[in-house]
């Protein structure tokens, strides 16, 4: 018990939107990934897919026919060109309204060019037109600025809101380009950005504004009360101290937060522009209650794990009817898949708040792949991504046996598989999932009960980083 303690509190503020939006503020000394620590982190991997399910077999070899059957080839993972090797991922899609797509490691190239690609196609051949990322709601609004208005510099922009995340990459850099050339030659059909996570690693002045802004010119009588709730709370410029408050003054805080979404919620206006600032007022809220966890709490995380990720299928929720818009959400697989690969940690998934909600409208993707690099960091608080290694899968796991199918790269759906490949893909293995600390084991996934369609990958290697 006191081993999973441990871990967790080691992982505990991964959970935190400070982290998903990539503040890592407290410098941390991280060693760089050795061969030993690449051997020692292969040789954990291997032992435990040995201990779970044995070594390699006939029977383990069999679904390979009915996984190939089942599968669809890749012509590559590269956004542009033909997409002609999709149309059967149009036809698993159908009518959903919004298609989750995971990514089994937070940095690895192929991952977020397959996504870019993805989205083009679903834009062209579906109508899809916002991309969803675990970013914080203020960071993603900025984005969308950008994307509507041309007002800026993308890398520039980049550098900002994905600072000392896997996102601060150029591939992301590439998507925010593509999105606004769409944009400029398609003013008619814009495309738009959203981060449905919880607000940080700063809720800035600028998005406080958001909301008292317009306060003052709609409903001025109720501004005086509104600053009065917002003053001490405005604004949160560096989460790690806020979370060093005493508990008392962040729940006071964020119980003033509420108070202040109570209010601009009893105005009682109508419009966009009011659904808007009833939103943002709502995304302050939902980040002060976040942040009256204790990170030295362990037994509270999987509490507030399962309120950000109902946190976040609610903004998409919200996003999806106010714009009326098709919704690609990015985000690691345990948020997008009905379940999650450590449902200690992660109770309740954002993919499964949205299948509660949305029914087959909500279809998620996830992401397997056997080998290859990706950015990780040794500490979950503090410290650099910098590039892990890993070797081919072992045998037991599930990769090992995805890798057996004749196609490089290849994506099927678990639904409609044919019956061996179906039965074999509803039994729980060890998978690989990597998030902001590494190593990490692979934990036991039953792939179909967690995506309806999975893309595989033979190889990936680490995002590229920013241009100067």
């Amino acid at each position: 018990m006191s081993r999973h303690r441990k871990r967790i509190g080691r992982r505990a503020l991964l959970a935190t939107a400070a982290v998903a939006a990539g503040a890592v503020l407290v410098p941390v000394t991280v060693r760089s990934a050795t061969a030993d620590t690449a051997h020692n982190a292969r040789a954990a991997i291997t032992m435990s897919s040995a201990n779970a399910a044995g070594t390699a077999s006939g029977a383990e070899r069999s679904p390979v026919r009915a996984l190939e059957r089942a599968a669809h080839p890749l012509r590559t993972t590269e956004p542009g060109g033909s997409t002609a090797d999709l149309r059967a991922l149009s036809t698993m899609v159908g009518d959903a309204e919004v298609v989750g797509l995971g990514e089994a490691t937070h940095g690895s190239h192929e991952f977020f060019t397959m996504k870019q690609r993805v989205f083009r196609h679903l834009v062209e051949a579906k109508g899809f037109t916002t991309f969803a990322l675990e970013m914080s709601w203020s960071g993603g609004l900025r984005i969308d600025d950008y994307l509507q208005t041309g007002k800026g510099d993308a890398r520039r922009l980049a550098e900002e809101v994905f600072a000392d995340s896997p996102w601060e990459r150029e591939e992301f850099v590439d998507l925010i380009e593509w999105m606004r050339d769409h944009n400029r030659h398609h003013p008619h059909r814009t495309l738009h950005f959203m981060g449905d996570d919880i607000g940080a690693p700063a809720v800035d002045d600028a998005f406080f504004g958001r909301v008292t802004d317009y306060v003052k010119e709609n409903h001025p009588e109720a501004l005086p009360r509104l600053d009065e709730l917002y003053t001490g709370l405005r604004p949160i410029d560096d989460v790690f101290a806020y979370l060093g408050k005493p508990l008392a003054e962040r729940k006071r805080l964020a119980a003033d937060a509420q108070r202040a979404l109570e209010l601009i919620s009893g105005l009682k206006s109508t419009g966009e522009a009011f659904a808007w600032a009833e939103q943002n007022a709502r995304s302050i809220a939902q980040t002060a209650e976040f942040l009256t966890m204790n990170p030295d709490d362990p037994d509270t995380l999987a509490g507030f794990q399962r309120f950000r990720d109902e946190v976040m299928a609610r903004n998409i929720l919200w996003w999806q009817q106010q714009t009326g818009g098709k919704v690609l959400l990015s985000a690691h697989n345990d948020h997008v898949g009905y379940l999650a690969g450590d449902p200690e940690l992660y109770p309740k998934t954002q993919g499964s708040f949205l299948r509660d909600a949305m029914g087959r409208s909500y279809l998620p993707i996830g992401f397997t792949f056997d080998r290859g690099s990706f950015l990780s960091k040794e500490n979950a608080l503090g410290g650099e991504w910098r590039k892990y290694t890993v070797g081919a899968a072992g045998p037991g796991r599930n990769e090992a046996t995805l890798d057996q199918v004749r196609y490089r790269d290849f994506y099927l759906d678990t639904r409609r598989a044919p019956a061996a490949a179906r039965a074999w893909l509803n039994v729980a293995r060890p998978t690989l999932g990597i998030g902001t600390r590494f190593p990490e084991e692979p934990r036991d996934v039953a792939l179909a009960k967690s995506y309806d369609v999975l893309i595989h990958l033979h190889e990936v290697r680490e995002a590229d980083k920013l241009k100067p």
